[in-house]
Order: structure tokens, then C-alpha cells, then sequence
């Protein structure tokens, strides 16, 4: 029998609000507790170095949320890719699924806060990591961002993880606006740990085989080297429905689902000492993945098409290659004084590299030939370009105690250099040329007589006027210090000045106040000034299609760089920095010892944030005089032979506002021991302000209302996160329940939106444990086989009727229904 999917919207949001709130006061009368590790392990226990400088403090001591994710959280959450698993244990992170999306199916989109992904810096070891080269230029969340691709980095390799919800620029430089993650590698000696997964969905698609190894080796006099080695094989999974407006009779046409997918990884994490006050250091890793996604169908009638290879239609294939390296080494050393000095050199690449198959260049095949007739003749599948890009990056830190007038400082002041490059090249010449001569002069008509569209089917590539190789670079000086006025009040206080070869400089503060009147209260707030200098991809991208415009003729939709004549027309500024105002206040509380709650609330108010710009097209020409005056934009791309245009600016401003709560409580029960958990998330972003810098374009038409309500709707207000770990003899049970409030989009169906209502999602697992070392689990992803939102069958035409199910824009939850595995787990 098929499995039965809940796709009924079923109560209302604030219905759906009010099951939530009644279940985390539940919980959190049942004393709960966050974090799915041992009873016995006390939450004091849990020591993170992101948020400071000064000596390590546990989570629940720092002056700014910070939230841990250890090994266990990791073994037991179920998903094997990084992003999903943040995305299930952490509710200020999300990951939201994305599908007919070109580059952006295969690397998707990383946020924190509900902000963009370039405005989360993720660290390893500490130190910062370099951004993905693809750009989001499709209509996603995080569209026109470039952010880190967060599932490079293997789980086998991973010893926890620490998420700092709060600004923090001024400490670590770009990017930190929504606030950092810090990802510690393992350093493990003592043992061979293998881990290995089957699984797929109840539907019997998206079969996932993966398996891992991680192994360490003691180096001289405590050093060791530690390596991880991992590879996954993931299907696809296609959710689409029947095909009822391009096909007779309807059949299934599009893919919509996750990719096929084979990645593997190799990392590791070293350090030698050299005598007892210091070590060399090094870590990195490599990773190699490969993505098999899908365009839009091609019917057999569509002037895309070429019967002759085609009879049924098509559809387009685009095959991504993901090669990402990094390595990092380094100096420490203690020295007089209770001082440490850290010397670091970190270099990261990230290439994406775009395949079209199962494709053709309409305009090769009906490109009439000298001696008469067409050349009925095209290559069928292409290279349609390469992204790259690369940062290198010098830290020099220094931190120690400084006594002034009797009071004593952890002091820290560091130096950074780093250099970011970006290039783009060119595809093979069939995946954009307009016939074998590019010259939009010859006519070259399609079967149905139309003009025949340029490039290859799918993902046309890009050309040579689009490549680029360019790059910046920036220094930087920090001071951090904190001080215990009195033994209950802690204040810390950072600056960093960083200049900039392309935009000049910024200079920004943080100020952390924590006051502890009672061992069973804590105070703690934080306010800080923040940027985020314009990115590489965003500075030098560029990509340009030849489609048709209304009356038949070849045009070029151009995504143009700054400084381009298309820029510089409509008077379009170089990018300069996004700026940030945030704060935040929060109370703890641990009314026992195996017991804490935390409540945190926070605001982030960015100005002049960084925008892909809406489509700007020209004014109907029925409309426009001779000289085109009363046609401004189209007497700007009419010469420039542009039919539509978009750029990234510096257009709007957003005010994000929201709450964390945590709860955390332990127990041992006559059965065992458990743990229960709760953290309830809710915040609100609001475009407060649309701007241009253009006299021809005003800020609403720079950035259209549905790009608006992607940023204020795209993701949800709500994301709780309830769990249960019990521990009994040999056996681990393990539940959790993720709240998705509703997203909204309106792209596609414009004027209409789409809402998804909000979701519970519940996951389990169950473990035995054969000895300390060997475990095998049973779990479920989604037991209840829940599904988003369908389309509206009318008002969302004619998306439902070419195949489209559930959401598309913006997906949290993602669309594959249920899926089951089997782990298996041993050490030795």
C-alpha cells in the first residue's frame, strides 16, 4: 500500500504558534534540558572558546549565547550532511532544500538568524573559512549571496561545534553580523573510529550508502596527527506530479527532488610541540563532489526543441563538479607572563565547475549552411563554465594579563592580511554561441519559425566577455579586553579597524557586559557596531543569456558587474560596506545542578545591505516617443543592445528582531538516565528601507516587493527545537520534534502568494549499544511523513499543473516525506 503523506495544511498558524507555546511551557515544567548527551554530564561542563579571548568558559558562563553540539548530538540527530544536521539541532540556523536552481541545488543556502548567508562567518579551529565560489543569482533564499559551503566539511571530522548568536565583527572581522560558528576538528589518538549508513525514503527513492573512518597517531612527545577519510552516495529523490498542460497524455516531466550525489572527503587535524612552551600546527582538508540536477522540460512542440533528437521533449541536465581545499598551519607558543603568540597562514579555494547534458544549441542545429540547407547538427552536451575562488589569510594574535592601576586585563591585539580572488571562465563555445559564427545577424529560425535561442538548453554558458579573473585585498588591527570589576560583574570591550584595497575602511566596536549576582542567576549583554565588505563574487560577477524579447528579436539579459556601462548608466555606485548596529540582553538561570534555562533577546538593524536587484526591463515600446524620453530605461539598454538587466547595489536596509530560548535538565530515572531539551527561536526581519542610488530607477523598482517578501517571509519567524535522550543498560532512545513556522513566496505566481504553513517534523532513533565501542541504530527522518503546503491548484497556475507539488522558492523542510536508515557504529 503507498504510504499516506499529511499534506493537509491542517490548523492555522497561530494555531500552530499556540500548540507550540503550550508545549515548550510543557517542557519546560518537566524541567527540560538541550544538548543530547549523558545525565551524568553537567551542563558546567561544556567549554567553548568562540565569543572571547580571554581563557575558555563554559556556555552557560559567556557573555553571549553560545550554543554547543557535541559528538552524541551529531551521532544521534540523523542527517549526514552538516547543514541538515545544524539545521535539526540548532533553531537559529536554517538550510533550506532547493530544487530546479542550477548551482544552488548543489550548494545550498547556509543562514543564521534568519540574515543571508555571507553574513555568518564559520571558522575551523578558529580560524576563519574561506567562501564558496558559486553565487546565488536564482531565486532562493540567500539570492544574490555568496556564503560558505558549510557541507564541505565532513562529519567524521568533527569533534563539536560551537554557535555564537551574536554580533561579533568587531572580534573577527566580515562577515560576523548574524555571529559565528566555530567548528573544532578532532585531535583524537586513542583509536580507529569507523561509522557506516544505509538508508532511503519510504517512497523507495533518495537510497543514501555512506561510510567514514577517523583515525589519529601520536606525533613525538604529545603531538598527534588525526585523519578523516569519508565518502556518501546519495540518490535522487523526485516529488513532481503529473505533467497536464505540455504533454498527451499527462505523464510526469520534471524532477523535483533532491539531486544524485557522490562526495568524498579527506581531512585532518595535526600538531607537533616543539619543546614544552610551543608546537607547530596544521589542519585542512579536501573535498570532491558531484551534483546531478535538472532544468525545466522542453515539450516536443517548444521552439527549444529539436524533434529530430527529442520526439517526447527533453529534459536539460546539468552535472556540477564541487572541488573545495583548504590547509592551515601555525606557530604557538607561551610565552613570559602566563602571554601566548599565534602565527597562522590559512589558504582555501573553492572551484564549481557547470556541465550541461542531455541538451542541444537549437541555434547549431538550424543554422543554415552555405551550400543550402540546415547542419541539423549540435553537440549534446557541454562545459558551460568554471567559478573560482580563493582567500589566503595571515593572523598574527597576542593575548595575556595586563595589570593597569592595580586592576588586572586579559588583554588581546592581533594583526590580520588577507587577500580574496575571484575568476570566472568561459564555457565550451556551443554553450552560449548564437550559431557557429556568435553574429546575431543571420537569421536562424527554430522549428516552430521563431528566432532560434542561443547556447545550450538549460544552463547556457558563460562567455567570454563574462570572464574574469580579479581580486582584493585587506589588513587589519584588533584590541579585545575584559575585566572583572567585581567578582559578579564582568565587562569586555573590542575594536577592529580593517582597510580595504576597493572601498577603503571601517572601523568597529563591541562592548559585553556579564553580572552574575548569584551563583543560580546570570545577567549578560552585549552591543556592537558591525560590517560586511562587499564580496568578491559580488564585486566581479557577471553572466549574460541571449533570449527573445516580445517581438521576436535576439536580446541579452545581462547580470552586470559594477562599473559596467550598464551600471554606470543608470548611475549605479560601486558597492560599499553593509553596516550593522546589534544587541542583545539575556538572563541564565540554574535553579539546579543538573538544570539551566536561558532566555536571550536580540536586535540587528543593517543599513545599505547588499541586494540583487530585481529584473529591470524596459518600457512596452507602444508606449515610448522617437527619442525615447519618456522611456528612460529603455533608452539606456536600447543602445547597449540589452533587453533586461540586474546588478547588485547597496539598496535597502532591515531591522531583524527575536528571542532565544533555551532549557536544559538531567535526570536518572529508575529506568535510566534522561535528558530532555527545549529551544524555542522566534525572530522578524522588515525591509525598513528601499533606496537607489539611480535618477532613473527608484528604490522600488530596484528591489520589487517579491524579493521583499523573500527577505521578510522567505524564512520562518519560528524554529523550536523539542528532544528526548533516554539511556536505559545497553539501549539509547532518542526523539526530536523541529517546529518550521510558514514561509511566503510570491516570485513565480505574482500577485499571488504562496503560504506553507508552519510543520512539526519529528525524528528517532534507536541504539544498542554491543559494548562502549560498537553500536548499531535504527532511525526515522520525518516518521510522520509530513509534507509542505501543496500549491494552490488555481491561484498558483500554472505551476501545479506542470508538475510542481509542494514549495519551491523556499523549502525548510524540503519534500522528500519520510526516510529510514541503519548506523552502524564501532571504535577500535
Amino acid at each position: 500500500m503507498k504510504t499516506m503523506k499529511i499534506r493537509s495544511s491542517g490548523v492555522r498558524e497561530h494555531g500552530q504558534l499556540k500548540m507550540t507555546l503550550m508545549a515548550g511551557a510543557l517542557l519546560l515544567a518537566l524541567s527540560p534540558a538541550h544538548g543530547q548527551q549523558a545525565a551524568e554530564e553537567e551542563a558546567t561542563n561544556k567549554v567553548v572558546l568562540v565569543g572571547s579571548r580571554s581563557t575558555a568558559k563554559t556556555a552557560l558562563d559567556t557573555a553571549a549565547p553560545v550554543g554547543l553540539i557535541n559528538v552524541k548530538d551529531m551521532q544521534n540527530a540523523g542527517p549526514l550532511e552538516l547543514g541538515k544536521l545544524l539545521q535539526t539541532l540548532d533553531p537559529s540556523f536554517n538550510f533550506s532544500s532547493t530544487f530546479i536552481s542550477d548551482g544552488t541545488d548543489s550548494i545550498r543556502p547556509a543562514t543564521l538568524r534568519s540574515l543571508g548567508p555571507d553574513q555568518l562567518l564559520v571558522l575551523v579551529n578558529g580560524k576563519r573559512r574561506h567562501q564558496q565560489a558559486l553565487l546565488n543569482v536564482q531565486q532562493t533564499i540567500g539570492r544574490g549571496s555568496a556564503g560558505t559551503d558549510i557541507n564541505a566539511i565532513p562529519l567524521s571530522a568533527i569533534h563539536h561545534i560551537e554557535v555564537l548568536r551574536d554580533g561579533a565583527a568587531a572580534q573577527y572581522g566580515s562577515d560576523a553580523i548574524a555571529g559565528v560558528i566555530n567548528i573544532v576538528l578532532k585531535s583524537q589518538t586513542a583509536e580507529t573510529q569507523f561509522s557506516g549508513e544505509v538508508g532511503q525514503t519510504s517512497e523507495g527513492d533518495g537510497r543514501v550508502v555512506s561510510g567514514s573512518l577517523n583515525h589519529g597517531w601520536s606525533i613525538g612527545d604529545g603531538g598527534y596527527i588525526n585523519v578523516s577519510l569519508e565518502a556518501r552516495k546519495r540518490g535522487e529523490t523526485n516529488r513532481a506530479g503529473l505533467d497536464t498542460l505540455r504533454v498527451n497524455p499527462p505523464r510526469v516531466t520534471q524532477h523535483i527532488g533532491d539531486s544524485n550525489t557522490k562526495d568524498g572527503y579527506l581531512w585532518w587535524n595535526a600538531a607537533l610541540p616543539l619543546d614544552q612552551n610551543s608546537e607547530l600546527y596544521a589542519f585542512g582538508g579536501l573535498s570532491k563532489r558531484r551534483g546531478d540536477s535538472f532544468g525545466f522540460f522542453r515539450s516536443a512542440g517548444d521552439g527549444r526543441t529539436v524533434p529530430a533528437l527529442y520526439p517526447n521533449g527533453f529534459l536539460p541536465n546539468i552535472v556540477t563538479d564541487i572541488k573545495d581545499g583548504s590547509f592551515a598551519a601555525g606557530y604557538r607558543r607561551d610565552l613570559a607572563g602566563d602571554w601566548k603568540f599565534d602565527l597562522s597562514i590559512n589558504h582555501g579555494a573553492s572551484q564549481f565547475d557547470y556541465n550541461e547534458k542531455n541538451t542541444v544549441n537549437i541555434s547549431y542545429w538550424y543554422e543554415p549552411k552555405p551550400g543550402g540547407g540546415i547542419y541539423a547538427a549540435s553537440p549534446l552536451e557541454a562545459h558551460t563554465g568554471r567559478l573560482k575562488f580563493d582567500q589566503t589569510t595571515v593572523n598574527a594574535d597576542l593575548r595575556g594579563p595586563v595589570t593597569l592601576g592595580g586592576a588586572k586585563f586579559a588583554f588581546a591585539t592581533g594583526f590580520e592580511y588577507r587577500t580574496d580572488n575571484y575568476r570566472i571562465d568561459a564555457g565550451d563555445p556551443v554553450s552560449y554561441q548564437y550559431g557557429r559564427t556568435n553574429n546575431p545577424a543571420v537569421v536562424i529560425l527554430d522549428q516552430n519559425g521563431g528566432r532560434a535561442a542561443a547556447g545550450t538548453q538549460g544552463f547556457p554558458g558563460y562567455t567570454p566577455a563574462t570572464a574574469v579573473n580579479d581580486g582584493r585585498h585587506n589588513i587589519a588591527l584588533y584590541v579585545d579586553a575584559e575585566h572583572n570589576l567585581t567578582q559578579q560583574l564582568m565587562v569586555a570591550a573590542a575594536m577592529r579597524h580593517e582597510r580595504y584595497s576597493d572601498f577603503g575602511s571601517t572601523t568597529t566596536g563591541k562592548l559585553s557586559l556579564r553580572y552574575d549576582p548569584m551563583p543560580t542567576l546570570g545577567l549578560r549583554g552585549s552591543f556592537s557596531t558591525g560590517f560586511r565588505a562587499p564580496s568578491v563574487q559580488q564585486e566581479f560577477y557577471s553572466s549574460v543569456s541571449t533570449n527573445l524579447d516580445g517581438a521576436g528579436n535576439l536580446t541579452e539579459t545581462l547580470t552586470a558587474r559594477q562599473g559596467s556601462a550598464v551600471t554606470q548608466a543608470f548611475g549605479i555606485a560601486p558597492l560599499k560596506q553593509e553596516t550593522s548596529r546589534s544587541g542583545s540582553m539575556g538572563l541564565v538561570l540554574r535553579p539546579a545542578k543538573n538544570m539551566s534555562i536561558t532566555t536571550d533577546l536580540y536586535r540587528v538593524d543593517i543599513k545599505d545591505r547588499i541586494v540583487f536587484s530585481s529584473e529591470i526591463t524596459p518600457e512596452a515600446a507602444a508606449g515610448c516617443n522617437a527619442t525615447l524620453s519618456n522611456c528612460p530605461i529603455r533608452r539606456i539598454l536600447a543602445p547597449l543592445a540589452v533587453g533586461q538587466a540586474q546588478f547588485f547595489t547597496n539598496a535597502v536596509d532591515t531591522s531583524t528582531t527575536g528571542v532565544d530560548i533555551v532549557a536544559e535538565h538531567s535526570s536518572k530515572l529508575p529506568v535510566g538516565n534522561l535528558v530532555l531539551s527545549g529551544q524555542l527561536g522566534f525572530n522578524r526581519t522588515k525591509v525598513t528601507s528601499r533606496h537607489s542610488q539611480s535618477p532613473v530607477l527608484s528604490g522600488n523598482q530596484l528591489f520589487d516587493d517579491m524579493q521583499v517578501l523573500l527577505i521578510e517571509h522567505g524564512q520562518p519567524r519560528q524554529h523550536h527545537v523539542l528532544a528526548a535522550d533516554l539511556n536505559t543498560g545497553a539501549w539509547n532512545l532518542n526523539a526530536r520534534a523541529n517546529y518550521f513556522g510558514a514561509v511566503k513566496a510570491g516570485y513565480f505566481t505574482n500577485p499571488y502568494v504562496q503560504t506553507w504553513e508552519p510543520r512539526w517534523v519529528v525524528d528517532s532513533s534507536l541504539r544498542y549499544n554491543f559494548s562502549k565501542k560498537t553500536s548499531v541504530a535504527f532511525g526515522v527522518n520525518n516518521l510522520f511523513n509530513v509534507y509542505p503546503t501543496e500549491w494552490d491548484k488555481t491561484k498558483a497556475a500554472p505551476f501545479p499543473q506542470l508538475g510542481f507539488t509542494h514549495c519551491w522558492e523556499t523549502c525548510p523542510i524540503g519534500i522528500n516525506g519520510r526516510s529510514m536508515y541503519v548506523r552502524y557504529d564501532t571504535a577500535f
